[in-house]
């Protein structure tokens, strides 16, 4: 099927459970975030707004370096995770879950903050009113209604984390099996004589699943600024 080899299989398959781990880890950060800066009152909210947008402006690379100096197994929460837990990020495809999650975070943040802002602000008090609690208000008002954005934010950094090259290679490197994802086989797909058609098979699936998360992340985007009506 689609003439491709069992390793290139197995790339696709990594690639798929990297993005879905990575936004599964970062979905809850992601929304506490979102709903953080929806606040127009929030103290801070313009320095946490650019702490949070940082890897898009940052190079991919540089990204990496940070994550290998705080996770690396000489990091500070690295150095704790290996000695406490047995647990070690770097160069295994746990570390490139991690790097496309952090990639990812600002996407994800972004379209869920626009569906929270999009809530109507004068439902929240009316449900207080009725004797709602805070939480209470936020778990039957705030979050269905911003669910299609944070469904869309979701499907968006699941596209971002299927991209996701620098900052995995840096921090993960490259290697066959354990953290080469898509984006990592066909840039070492380039560097093999004859490798075109290898490139060009993985470059077609990368742009077709790109695509139509997407198409999913946009519908989803707009369902839910549909509340604006």
């Amino acid at each position: 099927m689609l003439g491709l080899t069992p390793e290139e299989w197995s790339v696709i398959a990594l690639s798929l459970r990297v993005s879905l781990v990575a936004v599964a880890i970062t979905l809850p950060l992601a929304y506490a975030l979102a709903w953080l800066l929806a606040q127009p009152r929030l103290p801070g909210r313009l320095l946490l707004d650019a702490l949070v947008h940082l890897p898009l402006v940052l190079p991919p690379v540089v990204t990496g370096w940070l994550l290998l100096l705080v996770f690396g197994r000489q990091g500070v929460v690295g150095a704790w995770l290996e000695a406490t837990l047995g647990i070690t990020l770097v160069f295994q495809w746990t570390g490139a879950a991690l790097a496309a999650a952090v990639m990812a975070l600002p996407l994800m943040v972004r379209a869920m903050r626009l569906s929270i802002e999009a809530v109507d602000r004068r439902l929240v008090p009316a449900a207080r009113t009725l004797g709602a609690s805070p939480l209470r208000a936020f778990v039957t008002v705030t979050l269905p209604l911003s669910a299609p954005g944070i469904a869309g934010g979701a499907v968006l950094g699941f596209a971002r984390s299927l991209g996701e090259f620098g900052a995995t290679i840096t921090f993960a490197s490259n290697i066959a099996g354990e953290t080469r994802t898509l984006p990592l086989a066909i840039y070492s797909g380039l560097q093999l004589p004859g490798g075109e058609a290898l490139v060009t098979r993985l470059s077609l699936i990368a742009i077709a699943l790109s695509i139509g998360a997407l198409v999913v992340s946009e519908l989803l985007v707009r369902r839910s600024t549909e509340h604006r009506e």
